[in-house]
């Protein structure tokens, strides 16, 4: 389900850019540094390396919009939106200038995208959340968005850690009551349709709202 027909990398704005305003809805992801956001997206694409992966932290400096699917209509398929890619927060070798302007950028496109209708949050579910990913998780409540949560890289636990695991991710973030939380691997692809169709529904909302 949710095949991919095209994708391609439209827009990229920087610190400076304005930002575009899409007709069509939008869905960002954001997360720290390496929590494998760049992989994610890879798998809901169906590509290797559209969006770039590094063994180095910090590579996304951008918001990259990519269009997913123009035109498309069928179930079948992915829907016709913007995925959009924020930069990974707390990235330690950048001065704390950089890390202010990025913040800023990624606050600027939360507060005011009008096109924006989900925002997905990755966390490594093997970790407690940092007080970066509160921040961010509190960022996205004031924006007037109601936040999922992604916990990536599921496949590096054993079975019998993820629950444990998940309920910290719960703890640490104070998730509001009914905020979604999927697990997540970019090795198996557990989680990637479950994604997609919270995308989804995010659009029809929209659709039913006009």
């Amino acid at each position: 389900m949710f095949k991919i027909r095209s994708v391609e990398l439209e827009r990229v704005c920087g610190v400076t850019s304005r930002l575009p305003e899409n007709l069509r809805y939008e869905a960002a992801f954001a997360g720290k540094s390496n929590v494998g956001k760049s992989s994610l997206i890879n798998v809901l694409f169906e590509r290797k390396s559209l969006a770039r992966t590094s063994s180095q932290p910090g590579k996304t400096q951008t918001i990259n919009y990519y269009r997913v699917n123009p035109d498309e209509t069928r179930e079948d398929f992915a829907p016709d939106c913007y995925l959009v890619d924020l930069p990974g927060y707390g990235y330690a070798n950048v001065s704390p200038a950089v890390k202010e302007a990025w913040g800023r950028m990624i606050e600027k496109y939360l507060r005011t995208s009008e096109a924006l209708r989900a925002v997905f949050l990755l966390v490594d579910i093997r970790h407690a959340p940092s007080e970066n990913d509160r921040i961010m998780y509190d960022w996205i409540l004031r924006s007037g968005k109601k936040p999922v949560v992604v916990a990536t890289k599921k496949d590096k636990l054993k079975k019998s850690q993820v629950d444990r695991n998940l309920k910290a991710i719960r703890t640490g973030l104070r998730l509001r009551e009914g905020t979604e939380l999927v697990a997540f691997s970019s090795e198996t692809r557990e989680g990637r349709d479950e994604v997609w169709e919270l995308i989804r529904r995010a659009g029809e909302a929209d659709d039913t709202d006009r």
